[in-house]
Formats: structure tokens, C-alpha cells, sequence
């Protein structure tokens, strides 16, 4: 089974190479200012992407999160070569700012987020993340908390199902998946994800799902996100990334859906622009853009990558500098 495999081979970093290109220059504006650089892989996962950037920058020091105890387990298994120049926190990634005040950290140089769902939990079936074989209907990435997928499925009303696999899942047959849940549940209660791939099997039309993928695909996608919380964390994890980075620090960001993406997008926008209201005469420094768009757009992998790894297929990469201090900067050391 894939799981008795090392983490390594388990797992493969998605644009490992360009996370690390675009965190060095903030690597190295810590070393000129004859500071130890701090980057926080909020992310964490099986530690993929930690491990290529302790090995590139061996004076840094690594702060890693991750809500998973088991991913935080194997990454701590992967990283014990560098043990000595690591934390590894289990947290929430908006928590970053509580993380780093309890590590007695001030600011960090570099942030990496690589969003979404990890290999570990698309691949330990009993986790319930996947649709393509049977198990539990669980999908929290911390286990030691919250509510399961089938809390939701068995006890939101249509109109709440109906609202997460539109709004979550952007799918358009979310009514008749909505209506199809509660009719299941009416003779038992949901309890894999096989029962529940049944359910949807049978009211997507057949056309659908040959040309838009596997037809629970969406609706998967959508509990997740509301078991785990997942776009209200992103948006307040992205604006306290920008609020704990050093000022010539960046922050990296890889989303793997739409909805992601736009909350990644609309805070870097509003920060590499000016704030002054329109007409106003003379931009004040309170005006002034605080970071710099690094990404034109969406960076995205190449096609020789995603033949390694088809999960990096709907991979967007996004990053901004910090070129303007904080109020507090000053005041950090």
C-alpha cells in the first residue's frame, strides 16, 4: 500500500524548484541584514517543500504547520536530519501569528502556502477524502477535531446542502445532489463514500460526467472545504502572512481551485496598489503600495512536472514581496 512507502516517494512538491527561487532573495536579505532567516511553511504536509529548503539554505531556520498530526508526524520523520533548525507546530495555518508570538519570533522572512488537500489524505483511505474507493466519510485534515462530512451530509437541511456544493463545489446539478443526499439519508444514514457516490451517480446525467470528470468530484470537493473550514481560514491566514513578514520578505501561495485562488489574488492585489481615493492630489505614504506583485498572474507547472505529478495539474502559483514597512517595524529585531 502507498502509505508503507517512504514520505519521500509518497510525496512529491508540487513547483519545489520555484518555491525556492522566488524565497531566496528574501533568504538572502536576512543574511545581509545579519539576521538568521525565518521562513514558515504554513503548509507543512508530509514536509516536501521544507526538506528542498533547508537543503538550499543552511543557515535558515524553519517554522512548519500543519493541522494534521499524522502529516506532522511523517514530516518530522523526513526533516530529523535538520531537527535542530526546525518547529514544527500543530496548528491551523491562520493561527500563524499566535505561532510565531509563542516561538518568540517577531517576523518572518518567507511564507509558503500549498493549499487544498495533501497527498497524505488523498491517499489514506480511511480518511475519506477520495471518491474513488469506499471509506468512512471523514475529510478532516486534523482528526482530533470538528465535524465529519457525514455530520453534513446527515444533518443539513437541502437548502444548506444545496448552498455549500454550489457555492464550495461551483457545481451545477447541486440542487438534484442536494435532493439526492436527503433522500438517501431518509433510508439510512450516509456513512461512506460509497454510499454517497452512489447517491450522486444517479442523478448526474451520464454526459456530465464523461466530458467534466467524476461526477462527485465537486460536491467532495465542497464538503471538504466545509468540514475544514477551508476559504475562511485562507482568508485570514493570507493577510497574517502579510501582516508577520519582514519588510524584503515574500510569500509564496499555490491554490488548486478557483475559489482559492481568488482570495490569494484579491489580497496581494490590494497590497501592490495604491490606497489613495481616486482624484486625491498627493499620494501620502499611508497610501503607498506595501508589496510587489512577483507572479504576472498565475505561474503554472510545466508540462513535464505534471506528467510526474498529476496531482500538480491545476496548480496556481502566486507571490508578492514586502517593500514597505509595517507601522511596528521598527520596534522588531
Amino acid at each position: 500500500m502507498s502509505e508503507d512507502r517512504p514520505t519521500g516517494e509518497r510525496h512529491v512538491p508540487v513547483l519545489r524548484d520555484r518555491c525556492v527561487s522566488l524565497l531566496a532573495p528574501a533568504v538572502a536579505s536576512a543574511r545581509e541584514a545579519g539576521r538568521r532567516p525565518v521562513l514558515v511553511d504554513a503548509t507543512l504536509g508530509m514536509g516536501g517543500h521544507a526538506e528542498a529548503l533547508l537543503a538550499e539554505f543552511p543557515t535558515m531556520h524553519l517554522v512548519g504547520i500543519d493541522r494534521d498530526t499524522e502529516a506532522l508526524r511523517l514530516a518530522g520523520e523526513r526533516l530529523e536530519p535538520s531537527a535542530d533548525r526546525t518547529d514544527l507546530v500543530h496548528a491551523v495555518y491562520d493561527e500563524i501569528a499566535d505561532v510565531l508570538a509563542d516561538l518568540g519570533i517577531p517576523a518572518a522572512d518567507g511564507f509558503l502556502f500549498d493549499l487544498g488537500v495533501s497527498s497524505l489524505q488523498l491517499d489514506e483511505r480511511e480518511r475519506g477524502f477520495a471518491y474513488s474507493y469506499d471509506a468512512p466519510l471523514d475529510m478532516r485534515m486534523d482528526t482530533t477535531r470538528g465535524i465529519t462530512a457525514a455530520d453534513v451530509v446527515n444533518t443539513y437541511s437541502k437548502e444548506e446542502l444545496l448552498r455549500i456544493i454550489r457555492s464550495w463545489g461551483e457545481e451545477k446539478f447541486a440542487g438534484r445532489i442536494a435532493s439526492a443526499i436527503v433522500a438517501a439519508r431518509s433510508e439510512t444514514p450516509l456513512e461512506t463514500t460509497g454510499q454517497l457516490v452512489k447517491a450522486i451517480r444517479e442523478v448526474v446525467p451520464a454526459a456530465a460526467a464523461r466530458t467534466g470528470g467524476h461526477p462527485a468530484k465537486r460536491t467532495f470537493q465542497a464538503l471538504r472545504i466545509e468540514v475544514n473550514e477551508e476559504l475562511s481560514v485562507l482568508s485570514r491566514a493570507v493577510p497574517a502572512a502579510i501582516d508577520a513578514v519582514r519588510l524584503g520578505g515574500r510569500i509564496v501561495a499555490m491554490s488548486y481551485h478557483s475559489l482559492e485562488d481568488r482570495i490569494v489574488k484579491t489580497a496581494f492585489a490590494a497590497g501592490a496598489k495604491s490606497s489613495a481615493p481616486p482624484g486625491f492630489p498627493v499620494e501620502l505614504e499611508q497610501h503607498k503600495a506595501y508589496l510587489r506583485l512577483l507572479t504576472r498572474g498565475t505561474e503554472a507547472p510545466s508540462q513535464l512536472e505534471v506528467e510526474e505529478n498529476p496531482r500538480a495539474a491545476s496548480a496556481k502559483l502566486r507571490a508578492v514581496e514586502r517593500i514597505k514597512e509595517h507601522p511596528v517595524d521598527r520596534n522588531r529585531n
